[in-house]
């Protein structure tokens, strides 16, 4: 029997010789057991974190107290380069403990994960940026606004920068921004996108966050109206992290730092929709099931566990969890393995990757709305965990870099064709 190879397919060459030992090395025996020691920190912090979750969405941010104690216990290390102090494991073990924190709440899953994740990004930047930032201290943090929505003039030395951006998440617990920006070129020649590194107090946060969901993520507009010098040095190209050739690449020993921008952050931000829909199905099977029915509605008095509609939207919402974690998992996996074996992902590649990191938030919309559908009255609460994970989980849905109506598009484009639009 022949089977046709699909471009997710791992090419036979992708794994170096090396890895064909099948003992571990002491490397990835000391990775397993630092990972083991983050995985038991973030499992101790969840309930702290539930616990705190209503109030975080009060506060409209992640308490300075919370960010502490992710902070203490070396969990926004995980990806961090080990010459600056950081684990340098993998994205996928930041996808599992962002995914462990935000079954307890949503935001402080996004806002950890996000803020973990612009450590990985700063290991792209030249090693003299990353000195700047890790140089005083490795348990600095990093906020991002991805989208090159500022200005940068080129000046001796570097850029005088100015704008406004949007979704600064995490934003108040920060000492240094990630903030895009275009670089006016010389005529004839479009504005090239760049990532600029901002300390604080060069910037303004402007209280602009008051949302629907995702609300205690703080992601704050920030405003630089009087332009700021910032060094050469502390700039990379968005061409650069996304075809694989950062000037911090190969400062690191790990293949992350070689990924593509667009394989390995998209899975960051699906992740939290599928930890809330893991923490509602578990607040809906510990606290609601049970629960008997009231009033003239058909069957009053069996509990709701009863119904075969509930029965049914707990298995959608379970097998959606499944699939959703398999396809994150698998893809991250996929772009690591390439990226470990100085492949570059091809176009076909890295758009069939955006597509599983889209249809994963998209089956968990679906879970969580089948879910709210049969929780009954007690779901309109706001300290429900399970309407909190309907609205937070919509709200991950509306993420551009996820969102299925804004991705399926380019990836049927590119199947019957036509040449894809959109950033892969």
């Amino acid at each position: 029997m022949t089977t046709t190879q699909s471009v997710m397919d791992r090419p036979a060459e992708s794994a170096p010789a090396a890895l064909a030992d099948t003992a571990m090395t002491d490397t990835a025996i000391a990775d397993a057991g630092v990972m083991a020691g983050l995985m038991e920190a973030a499992a101790q912090l969840r309930p702290l974190v539930a616990q705190r979750a209503r109030q975080t969405e009060i506060d409209r941010r992640v308490s300075a107290e919370v960010t502490g104690l992710l902070r203490d216990a070396g969990l926004y290390r995980v990806v961090q380069p080990k010459r600056f102090g950081g684990h340098e494991l993998s994205l996928e073990s930041l996808r599992r403990l962002a995914f462990e924190l935000g079954q307890g709440c949503t935001s402080t899953g996004w806002c950890y994960g996000l803020s973990a994740a612009a450590s990985w990004v700063l290991g792209m930047f030249p090693a003299e940026a990353q000195h700047d930032v890790w140089g005083q201290s490795p348990d600095v943090l990093i906020a991002s606004c991805i989208a090159p929505t500022g200005k940068a003039t080129p000046v001796d030395g570097g850029f005088r920068l100015q704008g406004r951006w949007s979704f600064g998440s995490n934003c108040d617990n920060a000492q240094w921004l990630s903030l895009g920006a275009m670089i006016e070129q010389e005529e004839g020649k479009p504005p090239r996108p760049v990532f600029l590194l901002v300390p604080q107090g060069e910037y303004r946060i402007v209280d602009t966050w008051h949302t629907v969901g995702l609300a205690g993520t703080g992601s704050k507009d920030i405003a630089i109206e009087d332009a700021v010098f910032v060094p050469a040095h502390r700039t990379v190209s968005f061409a650069e992290v996304l075809e694989q050739e950062a000037p911090g690449a190969h400062l690191h020993a790990s293949p992350i730092y070689r990924l593509p921008f667009l394989s390995g952050f998209p899975p960051l931000l699906a992740n939290p929709a599928v930890a809330a829909l893991r923490g509602a199905l578990d607040e809906f099977i510990a606290s609601v099931a049970a629960r008997a029915t009231r009033g003239a509605f058909a069957g009053g008095g069996q509990s709701i566990a009863q119904f075969g509609h509930v029965q049914s939207a707990v298995a959608r919402g379970e097998a959606a969890v499944d699939a959703a974690q398999l396809i994150l998992q698998r893809d991250l996996q996929l772009a690591t393995d390439l990226a470990a074996a100085g492949t570059r992902l091809s176009a076909a590649q890295r758009i069939t990757l955006r597509r599983g990191h889209a249809y994963a938030v998209q089956l968990c919309v679906e879970g969580i709305n089948g879910l709210y559908d049969v929780v009954g009255g007690t779901g309109i609460q706001l300290d429900s965990g399970i309407q909190r994970a309907w609205r937070d989980i919509n709200a991950v849905a509306h993420h551009i870099s996820v969102n299925w109506q804004a991705v399926s598009t380019m990836y049927g484009q590119m199947r019957l064709g036509l040449p894809p639009r959109g950033q892969y």
